[in-house]
C-alpha cells in the first residue's frame, strides 16, 4: 500500500515547502544545528507516446490522495534543455498517513481499480523508458549553507603541517 503513495503522501507538506523556498528563513544560531529539510526529486523519460497515459495515472494518484486529504504532487514538464519529461517533487515530511487517511484512500484505490503493493511498480513503470531520483537538501539559502560550512571548518581547523 506504501508503494501507492509514494506520489502523493511525499507532497502533503510541499505548499509550507514551497512558501520556505521563496522566503529564505533567518539564520539563527538554534537553527544553525537542525537538520535541513529533505526532499527528493524524481526525474523521468517517459516511453514514447505515454506521455498523456503516465499524466492520467498520477491524476488517479492524486485522486487517491485527496480521499486522505493530502494536496496533489507537484509536477514540473519539460520545455527545452535537459533530456526529461517530468520532474516530481517531494518534500520528505516524516508524518505518515493517519489509520483513518490510510482507510480512505485504500477504499479510493479500490474504487478506482489501481493495482497496490508490487503490482502498482508494474503498473506505472510500464509508461517509463528511465528513471532517477535523487534526494536533497533544501531548500536553504547559500547564506545558510554557507554558515554551516563555515562553523564546521572552525571546528574542524586544517592539520599544520609537518615540520622537516
Amino acid at each position: 500500500m506504501k508503494l501507492n503513495f509514494a506520489l502523493v503522501l511525499a507532497a502533503a507538506a510541499l505548499p509550507l515547502t514551497l512558501v520556505t523556498a521563496q522566503q529564505a528563513p533567518a539564520q539563527t544560531p538554534a537553527a544553525a544545528n537542525e537538520p535541513w529539510p529533505e526532499a527528493w526529486f524524481e526525474i523521468f523519460k517517459l516511453a514514447p507516446g505515454k506521455q498523456e497515459e503516465f499524466v492520467r495515472r498520477l491524476a488517479q494518484a492524486d485522486e487517491v490522495g485527496a480521499a486522505g486529504g493530502l494536496p496533489p504532487t507537484q509536477l514540473f514538464f519539460h520545455e527545452n534543455g535537459a533530456d526529461f519529461d517530468v520532474i516530481l517533487f517531494k518534500p520528505v515530511t516524516g508524518i505518515d498517513p493517519t489509520p483513518e487517511q490510510e482507510a480512505a484512500m485504500a477504499k479510493k484505490q479500490k474504487e478506482l481499480g489501481l493495482p497496490s503493493g508490487p503490482a502498482y511498480f508494474v503498473y506505472i513503470r510500464e509508461l517509463v523508458a528511465e528513471h532517477s531520483d535523487t534526494k536533497t537538501n533544501g531548500p536553504v539559502s547559500a547564506a545558510q549553507w554557507l554558515a554551516r560550512l563555515d562553523t564546521w571548518r572552525a571546528a574542524n581547523p586544517p592539520r599544520n603541517a609537518v615540520a622537516k
